[in-house]
Parts: structure tokens; C-alpha cells; sequence
């Protein structure tokens, strides 16, 4: 078996596994279980030690703490609560685009914005979201462990991509706030709805390769398409027999089929960026489906809904983006103009 298959079903597996154990838990969000699994395996690199899933979590709690300080101040004092986020979420961007620390950088983003959000419903409500965070993450890690053995790496590390230039990597974290904040104003208003509106926003924001406006558009609302039709056929297969054995398998064919075009294992006309999207995307909307179903909730009306929502949320990550790099071209020519009247 060759190197790029390997880390396919690697992949696939650890997130397959990871979502057979986050709903055999009965978690209170099981399916951010696969989702922590795909972003802390979709690196091609060993999976971390004892001390990674001792200290992993723990600078979870670490970031997503920082949420309940801030909740207080929302309360009583909004607007230093509101500009305290959005200086937190330009760091944290700032983390993840330009010092490489993406998992920090996204962990200090969901405590800024799901923990203060869940907070306002109850300090209960974000303590048990911080707790089922670091349950998820622990389950990622423990599936690691488990399939990485049957898939490993070469002994040789994987290169690593060269950072961005500090200019550019500032545009970056000013276009990726811009992008995550005013998702975060609408979901205060209605926290356990508009949770994976945050969550959608949080991908996009932080897409490193996603650097030019060329095609972004297209990208952006092409993956969100795509995603929602892998999820109403996902939902009609796992419809034929519901039980959580055929969610695994349902999990594992859907999950090969777009970690293998991630990879470049399959060949496909989109960049890596494009499937990460799809990937995500497909979680999160398969996950509450799923638990609207168990509530006695339409799921086929809610789909629809969020549907809905997620192109507006990529259509606005686009227009943020189109207003962003027309002023860095504005001051870039700014500059130019003023160097060579001093020339």
C-alpha cells in the first residue's frame, strides 16, 4: 500500500472510529468528536504521546476557560466584552496564520466565541461544553493511537509549508476576524441554533492556503454545495438501516471519498482547501440532523435551514474577503505612490 492510500484510510478510520465513540458516549455533541479527529489527524505526522493526551486537553480547558472570564463582562459590560472577542480572535488567527499554532489558535477562537455564546444560556451550559471538548479531543487522540499502527508515516518528517510573510499573514488574521466576528454577534442572539454557523465560520476564517480572492467564491460556495448534497445522500443511505454500525461504515465510505481527492490520492480539479471545506461542512451538518431525528425535530426542515445559512456565510466570507484585499491593493499603491515621489 503507498503513502498517500495509507494516509487516506488512515484518516478516514480515525474519523469513523472517533464518531462511533462520541455517540456510543452519548455525548451532549457527538459529532465533534469526528471532528477534532479530522483536524488533529489530517496532518501526516506520528500521533502525540501519554503526554499529549494528558496535556492536549488540558490547554483546552486552558483556552476555552478564557471564554468564562469573558462571559461576566458580556453581561454587564457588552461593548468591553464585544471588543475583548475581537481582539482575542485577531490573535488567535493571528496564531493559527502567521506562528503556525493552528490547533491553539482554533481552541483559543472556540472559547472566545461557542463558550461565551453557551454561557449566556447558563455558566453550567459552558462548563459542560468545556467538558465535552476535552472528552472529544481525548477520543481523537485515543483513535490515533489505535489506527495509526495499521497506516504509519516514514521514518522522515513530512516538510513543512514556509509561513507566510508578516504583512500578508496580518491581512490574513484581520480577514479571518472580520469573517468569524459578525457570525459570533448573530449567534448571541440564539446560541444553541446558531452554534454551527460559528463552527462553519471558525473553517473559513482560518483557511491558510486560501490566500487569493481569484476563485474564492466559487470555492467557498462550491464546497458548501457539495457538502449538502454528500449530506442528503448520506442521510438517505443511513436511513435504509439506522444504527450506529452503519453509521460507521456510511462514515467510512463518505470520508474515503473525500480525504483520497484531500490527499491528491484521487485526482480532482479542486485544491485541498475545497475537500477540507466538504469535509467539515459534511459533520457538521450530518451531526445535528442526527440529533434532530432522536429529538422528534424535522431534520429534512432544519437541513434546509442551515443550508441556507451556510451560503450566507460563505457568501459574506467572500464579500469580506473582495473588500479586504481592495484595501491592500489600496495602500499598497498608496505606498508606491509615496516612494517614488521621495525617490
Amino acid at each position: 500500500m503507498n503513502l498517500g492510500t495509507r494516509r487516506v484510510f488512515r484518516l478516514s478510520f480515525n474519523i469513523s472510529l472517533a464518531l462511533v465513540a462520541g455517540y456510543s458516549m452519548a455525548l451532549s455533541f457527538p459529532f465533534m468528536a469526528p471532528l477534532f479527529a479530522f483536524m488533529l489527524a489530517a496532518q501526516p505526522k506520528p500521533p502525540p504521546g501519554v503526554k499529549g493526551l494528558i496535556g492536549l486537553p488540558l490547554a483546552v480547558a486552558l483556552c476555552l476557560g478564557i471564554g468564562i472570564l469573558i462571559t461576566p463582562l458580556l453581561s454587564h459590560y457588552p461593548f468591553v466584552g464585544l471588543l475583548l472577542v475581537l481582539l482575542g480572535l485577531f490573535l488567535a488567527n493571528y496564531l493559527t496564520l502567521n506562528m503556525g499554532k493552528g490547533p491553539v489558535g482554533a481552541l483559543l477562537t472556540m472559547g472566545l466565541t461557542m463558550i461565551t455564546m453557551m454561557g449566556q444560556l447558563g455558566h453550567s451550559l459552558a462548563v459542560l461544553l468545556i467538558q465535552e471538548l476535552m472528552i472529544a479531543i481525548a477520543i481523537a487522540i485515543v483513535c490515533q493511537w489505535i489506527v495509526y499502527p495499521f497506516f504509519p508515516e516514514p521514518d522522515e518528517p513530512a516538510p513543512q509549508p514556509p509561513p507566510p510573510e508578516p504583512v500578508e499573514s496580518r491581512w490574513q488574521s484581520a480577514r479571518a476576524t472580520l469573517i468569524v466576528f459578525p457570525a459570533y454577534l448573530l449567534g448571541l442572539t440564539n446560541p444553541t441554533f446558531y452554534m454551527p454557523i460559528i463552527m462553519k465560520s471558525v473553517t473559513l476564517g482560518q483557511q491558510t492556503e486560501l490566500t487569493s480572492v481569484k476563485g474564492a467564491g466559487a470555492e467557498l460556495l462550491g464546497s458548501t454545495f457539495m457538502a449538502g448534497a454528500l449530506a442528503i445522500v448520506f442521510w438517505m443511505c443511513l436511513k435504509i438501516t439506522p444504527n450506529l454500525w452503519m453509521f460507521f461504515l456510511w462514515m467510512l465510505i463518505f470520508s474515503v471519498f473525500i480525504v483520497s481527492r484531500l490527499y491528491g490520492v484521487v485526482a480532482s480539479r479542486y485544491p485541498p482547501t475545497y475537500w477540507q471545506n466538504v469535509m467539515v461542512t459534511l459533520l457538521i451538518f450530518i451531526g445535528p440532523a442526527v440529533a434532530d431525528s432522536a429529538n422528534g425535530k424535522d431534520p429534512a426542515t432544519a437541513f434546509a435551514v442551515r443550508f441556507g445559512l451556510f451560503i450566507f456565510v460563505a457568501l459574506y466570507a467572500w464579500v469580506a474577503m473582495l473588500f479586504l484585499e481592495y484595501l491592500r491593493q489600496r495602500q499598497y499603491q498608496k505606498n508606491h505612490a509615496r516612494r517614488l515621489k521621495h525617490a
